[in-house]
C-alpha cells in the first residue's frame, strides 16, 4: 500500500465527505456537549494544520494539530477509513504530525478521546506512542466521556 500524507485541500469535496462521516461516527458515542471534534470551517481557521493520508486518489485517513499556547497543541481529527483500520495508517499519520511538530519546536502535544469502548483502539494507539493520561487542558473541564492525555517531545 502505497500511502501519502499531504495538507489537507480544503476545496477537494471528498475531504469534506471524510470529516462529516468522522463527525456522524462520533454523534452516538456522547452528548453534544461531550462531542469536541472540529467540522470543516473549524479545520480551516488560522493555527490548525490538517493533513490527509491517501492511497491513490482515495482518502483513507486525517489528522491535525490546532495551536493551544506557543509549544502546545493539540491532536484533532485523527480518523482512518473503518474500511482500512488495523493497516497502520492511524500510526502513520500520528508519527507525521509529531514530526512535524517537533520540527516547528513544539514542545508538547495533548489531546482529548472518548472514554468509551468505541475510543479503546484511539486510546491503545495514543499510549503507544507514548501519551499520558493528564487534567483537562487548554478550555476543556473534567468530563466523564472524555479521557485527557499528553506527550512532551
Amino acid at each position: 500500500m502505497l500511502l501519502t500524507i499531504e495538507r489537507a485541500n480544503f476545496a477537494d469535496p471528498e475531504l469534506g465527505v471524510f470529516l462529516r462521516a468522522h463527525l456522524d461516527d462520533l454523534a452516538p458515542t456522547a452528548p453534544p456537549e461531550s462531542r469536541h471534534a472540529l467540522d470543516l470551517g473549524e479545520l480551516q481557521r488560522p493555527g490548525v494544520r490538517v493533513w490527509v493520508a491517501s492511497v491513490g486518489e482515495t482518502i483513507v485517513g486525517t489528522g491535525a494539530l490546532a495551536a493551544l499556547e506557543p509549544g502546545h497543541e493539540e491532536l484533532k481529527s485523527m480518523r482512518t477509513d473503518p474500511e482500512r483500520r488495523g493497516q497502520g495508517i492511524a500510526s502513520r499519520i500520528l508519527d507525521h504530525l509529531l514530526r512535524d511538530a517537533r520540527g516547528r519546536r513544539i514542545r508538547r502535544i495533548s489531546l482529548e478521546t472518548g472514554r468509551m469502548e468505541f475510543f479503546a483502539p484511539a486510546r491503545a494507539l495514543y499510549a503507544k506512542a507514548g501519551f499520558v493520561l493528564c487534567a483537562p487542558f487548554g478550555s476543556y473541564l473534567e468530563d466523564p466521556h472524555s479521557v485527557f492525555m499528553t506527550k512532551a517531545l
